[in-house]
């Protein structure tokens, strides 16, 4: 049934529901805890960072139905049509009998205070539906998006590792028991056409396809375009930043496809790093720890690589690395596409190459040559769940010993994603050696005049630098005993 123009529908918990007078603005969190009074779901940081508003997003991904856990604080109604939002009030029996994941921190003692309970409820139940048998770094993974400061975690991974071994009727668990209903609902709700949404003078867009973005786009070029919300969702959140008007993309199918072909990668820009996780982590082994590292796993369930590159901050994980790849990037509107590579992407701090009316639609990164050297290396001041001070990325050809090709980029060391180009060519023709790295590690004061902020000094910043160029080196020359001590000081 097509979709009418003026409401965004969706499935919250076991009921439909339909709203046709809803601000772009408007968070998930607002309305569950404020119009729908399902207070389970908490506000800790309105930022994405603790979890306690943690409920999950039930989506199609062509006819499977997946379930995620996201950050309610951040995640606006507007990106909801079509989904099955699902909170902590809905997993306990009909008969007040608790589930599984429920009972485990029940029987563990895996809740102190309580506030922050039922988010990593939520998201341990997101594990439960995905993992019949996860081991410890599988659970660590799925609550590092989680903050507590009472129980220490031991706990609740203890209730983890019991919740998995319960597994009851399938009719006892909700989303089990209701999987293929839900799928058809979802189906019945996905749009045909582009819908709109108007109260005074706020506009919230969200096109069915490409064509109906491109369309958005060319009749409002100031638009914000909102893809994980992963970062406006802050910008509403703590800077009380208009977004208006919004253009909401995360349910065009066409920009969340993964192509694997033998020249490389092709990643459409609505992509989540959770869905590009496995092709990117097979294709690039050193992306796979560098994506565990971004955000929590609720963040990397709704955060984009377009946008990511979009937003074009300095200090994004995925452009540095993308770029040592030599990636290019796609960009559509209503006048077709245009393809460039993606260093040449960022011109300056805060702008970009993108023209009125343009979306990033793409990112093309080709098969790495094999024997080429590649690693990414993050900084931050919290291992997990933190954003960068600075991230490294490099790669190399080595042949007879000599370096014969190389491509170095740094986040966080500019206003841009950078290349080190004076680096490279100290280290291009020379033998691939400790005295050689050491020489060339002096060419990072003429790439870059790093700045001083809160996450990290100016000489701080250009010595890390070096010490990860070092770092690289002695990964791929095979020294271990000196590696477990440069990887020890990871931060």
């Amino acid at each position: 049934m097509p979709q009418p123009n003026g409401s965004i529908s969706f499935i919250l918990n076991d009921r439909e529901v339909a709203l046709s007078d809803i601000a772009p603005a408007a968070t998930l969190l607002d309305y569950l805890r404020l119009e729908r009074r399902l207070t389970g779901t908490k506000e800790g940081c309105a930022e994405g960072d603790c979890g306690a508003c943690t409920v999950l997003v039930g989506r199609l991904a062509g006819d499977r139905l997946v379930y995620e856990a996201v950050n309610a604080c951040i995640r606006f109604l507007g990106s909801l049509q079509a989904t099955h939002v699902v909170t902590v009030e809905h997993l306990a029996g009909q008969d007040g009998t608790l589930h599984p994941v429920q009972q485990a921190m029940v029987d563990f003692h895996g809740s102190q205070c309580g506030f922050c309970t039922p988010g990593f409820v939520m998201s341990l139940y997101g594990l439960w539906l995905a993992n019949d048998d996860p081991s410890r770094a599988d659970i660590e993974k799925a609550l590092q998006g989680n903050l507590c400061r009472c129980t220490g975690y031991e706990p609740i991974v203890r209730a983890a590792e019991a919740a998995a071994k319960a597994r009851p009727s399938e009719i006892f668990d909700p989303i089990t028991r209701e999987r293929e209903t839900i799928t058809a609902r979802l189906k019945a709700l996905a749009p045909t056409e582009t819908i709109t949404i108007r109260q005074g003078d706020t506009c919230l867009i969200v096109p069915a396809d490409g064509d109906g973005l491109a369309t958005a786009l060319a009749d409002n070029p100031g638009a914000t375009v909102v893809g994980g919300s992963t970062d406006v969702g802050l910008w509403v959140t703590k800077q009380m930043r208009p977004i208006n008007p919004a253009i909401f993309i995360n349910g065009i199918a066409e920009l969340q496809r993964i192509e694997e072909t033998e020249p490389g990668l092709t990643i459409g820009a609505g992509v989540s790093y959770t869905m590009a996780y496995a092709a990117l982590g097979k294709a690039f082994p050193g992306l796979g720890p560098l994506i565990d590292r971004i955000g929590g796993e609720q963040v990397r369930n709704m955060g984009t690589i377009g946008g990511n590159i979009a937003n074009g901050s300095p200090i994004g994980d995925s452009p540095p690395p993308l770029i040592v790849l030599d990636a290019t990037v796609t960009l559509r509107s209503t006048e077709g596409r245009r393809t460039l590579p993606l260093e040449e992407f960022f011109i300056a701090y805060g702008k970009q190459d993108r023209k009125p009316g343009e979306f990033v639609e793409s990112i093309f990164v080709p098969s790495l040559p094999a024997g080429d050297l590649f690693a990414a290396y993050k900084i931050s001041k919290r291992r997990d769940e933190d954003i960068s001070a600075l991230l490294g990325a490099f790669r190399l050809s080595v042949d007879g010993g000599v370096v014969r090709s190389a491509r170095i980029a740094f986040g966080g060391m500019a206003g841009t994603p950078k290349r080190a180009t004076n680096v490279e060519t100290a280290l291009i023709g020379k033998p691939w050696t400790e005295e050689t790295v050491r020489a060339a590690q002096v060419a990072f004061e003429t790439d870059y005049q790093p700045l001083t902020d809160w996450r990290a000094t100016s000489d701080y910043r250009m010595l890390a630098a070096k010490n990860l160029l070092m770092r690289f080196f002695l990964e791929s020359g095979g020294e271990p005993a000196q590696l477990v001590r440069y990887a020890a000081g990871d931060r």
